[in-house]
């Protein structure tokens, strides 16, 4: 962007001499790659549905719009402006996933949806995002604050509530998330090592309770674990289509195993990409994701703010804890799950989500400069005013 100079002082030219360019253009890049994906996964979806050709192309690019606008505004919010919205949006988010309890779309059993003007939205993509937040804030307050133990009681009051909700979808895959999220950000916070081995184990147990609750969570376990013992006909559709792709793939639209998955343009989008783009796509896939991750890590290591690094650390394991799920279920190294690949399913609700998480991302790894001497006359430090 040359027409923004180093001194320029516009909130534009502020935000992009700050922001990372890097980790912005990798995120674009997963925004292009989930056009063209979900346009060579949708078209056979939307015919068994009886629907137009495009039409999940269609609300695809109409969710991607705001998406885009959510992710560039949030990330040029500060410190203070980022746990505000946050909270707003995990209040907002817990309020209607208990509507969702009473008036919510069940589909395939789960009832996590909620109709709104012609869509279907799913809160708790967004509740993940700011429980985060909001958890960190509690956390870096906490350490600030040493005599004020509100803080335990608070975090450990909001992470029952999600949960809670989570399991009554039921949602056991985003509940793990949500937990594994929070046992991070405990664990960046300074939590002693024993405390961490108990929470390690009560997540097993959490897991082994789960497995006896819910049937669903049982089947998907005892189908992974022995593929005779039921259904498994997405993932071996999904496997066939990684071998019909091989090193190059078959090309663009030239797929034909993906014309047999039922859910291609969402759970099973990784596989088409396998398919059609071969092995070698997929590994540069792989590769923008792990670069996004590094890159967010990396721009945290150094800052002075243990609210950013909770909140952005936080996001971030979710991100790579996400694509992780969804890839391992697709090439058969984890039991199926139902989570989309961040950016590239087909998804409003993740999509928006998304968008959010990573603007938040995008604002709390900003740099400010300040005046001084050094190579090129600027110095960068890590923005750390809350």
């Amino acid at each position: 962007m040359k027409a923004f100079s180093r001194t320029d002082r516009s909130v534009l030219g502020r935000w992009w001499w700050t922001v990372d360019r890097g980790m912005l253009a990798a995120l674009l890049m997963l925004v292009v790659v989930g056009v063209a994906l979900v346009a060579a996964a949708s078209p056979p979806v939307a015919e068994r549905i009886g629907a137009a050709q495009f039409h999940f192309v269609v609300r695809h690019i109409v969710f991607l719009v705001p998406a885009l606008v959510i992710m560039i505004g949030v990330s040029m919010l500060d410190t203070r402006w980022i746990w505000r919205t946050s909270s707003v949006v995990l209040g907002v988010g817990v309020l209607l996933m208990v509507a969702v309890l009473f008036t919510g779309s069940e589909i395939k059993g789960a009832q996590r949806w909620i109709p709104l003007f012609g869509f279907s939205l799913q809160p708790s993509e967004f509740v993940k995002p700011a429980f985060i937040v909001v958890a960190a804030w509690l956390i870096a307050w906490q350490k600030e604050k040493p005599d004020f133990p509100a803080w335990y009681i608070m975090c450990g009051v909001l992470y029952a509530v999600v949960v809670t909700l989570l399991l009554l979808q039921p949602d056991f895959g985003m509940t793990v998330v949500v937990t594994f999220v929070m046992g991070v950000q405990v664990f960046l916070a300074g939590l002693p090592f024993r405390y961490m081995a108990l929470a390690g184990v009560g997540g097993l147990l959490m897991i082994l309770a789960a497995y006896f609750a819910f049937d669903h969570v049982q089947s998907r376990i005892d189908r992974f674990l022995d593929p005779a013992s039921g259904d498994n006909y997405q993932i071996e559709k999904a496997l066939s289509a990684f071998r019909n792709g091989g090193v190059i793939g078959t090309g663009p639209g030239q797929g034909e195993v993906k014309m047999t998955i039922p859910d291609a343009h969402a759970d099973f989008v990784f596989a088409v990409a396998g398919e059609e783009l071969g092995l070698v796509f997929i590994l540069i896939l792989m590769g923008i994701y792990g670069f996004i991750l590094l890159r967010g890590f990396q721009r945290l290591a150094g800052h002075e703010r243990l609210f950013a690094v909770l909140a952005a650390g936080g996001i971030l394991t979710m991100f790579g804890l996400q694509t992780f799920v969804h890839m391992g279920s697709n090439v058969n190294i984890l039991p199926t799950k139902g989570m989309t690949l961040p950016f590239i399913s087909y998804g409003g609700s993740s999509l928006l989500a998304s968008a959010f998480a990573m603007g938040i991302v995008l604002a709390l790894t900003r740099r400010q400069p300040r005046s001084g001497i050094a190579r090129g006359g600027l110095t960068l430090r890590t923005k750390g005013k809350a």
